[in-house]
């Protein structure tokens, strides 16, 4: 199927290109302290990435299983809530990919 120009326009079209950076930033906050599904999906909003939690979930599920964050569950009154913390693999990836980030904003900004 071939796409029109908007398509294009469509942040959703290119959910894929953006998984990377949506998986940063949960990583980032995650270091800067517990976080749960719907309030990273608020937070994630907040910077334009409208993901339902069938994408959100698998995003904190391999950022688990890659062992940089890790869950626990935390009961709430009558609910039961998974929290995510991340790890010291997680902190060290999360520094060295900021290095990397660093990098590359530079050469996006200078349009090479």
């Amino acid at each position: 199927m071939k796409k029109t120009k908007t398509d294009y326009d469509d942040p959703a079209v290119d959910r894929d290109l953006y998984s990377g950076l949506m998986r940063l930033h949960i990583l980032h906050h995650a270091v800067e302290g517990p976080i749960f599904g719907l309030g990273m999906a608020e937070e994630l909003a907040r910077h334009g990435y409208r993901i339902s939690p069938g994408t959100l979930y698998p995003l904190l599920h391999g950022l688990e299983k890659k062992g940089y964050i890790s869950a626990s569950e935390h009961r709430d009154g009558k609910s039961l809530r998974k929290v995510y913390r991340a790890t010291p693999l997680g902190r060290k990836a999360l520094k060295a990919a900021k290095a990397k980030v660093r990098e590359f904003i530079g050469e996006l900004m200078e349009g090479r």
